[in-house]
């Protein structure tokens, strides 16, 4: 795996974190809406930084801050965050997002946008890599507790987008429901035209809309990536 991830505007280093850069988040942080123009914006569970990092290219939102448990992921964040162009409004913290959360509501701030890419594996054996486990397996950062702490930090204008497998979708949506937060927008991920729906793009707010749903099919036979794809991600990728 190479250590160096290489973006058009920026580079991302992860050769000290579990989570390499991967499609998921790629996806999420060219998916993500900025049209309401967020100010604060949140990254829960940075791993290398990568969604800061796109939507500090993406955006001109002066507080773009980062939660990460893992100190070793915490450290490659800080690392990326400061090589890039950014830096100055790119923060990230090393705690666990249940004492972030308490913190935050102390000092009365809130977030315009949420932006997590969950651990989410829940039906995989864990290994023996603690790091990985903790990047991986939901057991870290349960939905309820994603979700729970999400509502209480998020600004009433405010969204929040995550990426999820597809099979926990309505599990999420309900969980979500329950702490007053509502789709708006969804996004269902396959990677061909023939396989299967793999994984939900969905967004939250405190308001109730009509959900706008699309569809997304990456590529049409290995490496021969739709439209769609090319001009969701051109914008990041070195070869789009």
């Amino acid at each position: 795996m190479n250590s160096l991830f290489q973006f058009k505007e920026f580079a991302v280093k992860q050769d000290k974190t579990a989570m390499k850069v991967g499609t998921d988040g790629v996806l999420l942080g060219a998916w993500c809406s900025i049209e309401c123009f967020p100010d604060t914006i949140l990254d829960i569970g940075s791993g290398t930084g990568l969604l800061s990092l796109m939507i500090a290219q993406r955006t001109d939102a002066m507080t773009i801050d980062a939660v990460e448990v893992d100190e070793n992921a915490y450290e490659q964040t800080v690392e990326n965050f400061e090589e890039s162009d950014w830096g100055d409004r790119l923060y990230c913290y090393n705690a666990n997002f249940k004492e972030f959360v308490i913190e935050i509501v102390e000092e009365e701030e809130t977030y315009d946008l949420i932006v997590s890419n969950p651990p989410f594996y829940t039906d995989d054996f864990e290994t023996n890599d603690a790091a990985r486990n903790k990047a991986r397996f939901a057991s870290s950062l349960p939905f309820n507790d994603l979700i729970s702490g999400v509502s209480k930090i998020l600004s009433a204008k405010g969204k929040f987008v995550v990426v999820i497998p597809f099979k926990e979708e309505q599990n999420f949506i309900r969980i979500a429901e329950q702490n007053l937060l509502f789709l708006n927008r969804v996004c269902h991920v396959k990677g061909n035209p023939t396989s299967e729906i793999k994984r939900s793009l969905l967004e939250f707010s405190f308001h109730q809309t009509a959900i706008k749903k699309e569809n997304l099919t990456i590529e049409f036979e290995r490496h021969q990536y739709t439209e769609d794809y090319i001009n969701l991600t051109k914008y990041f990728y070195l070869k789009m």
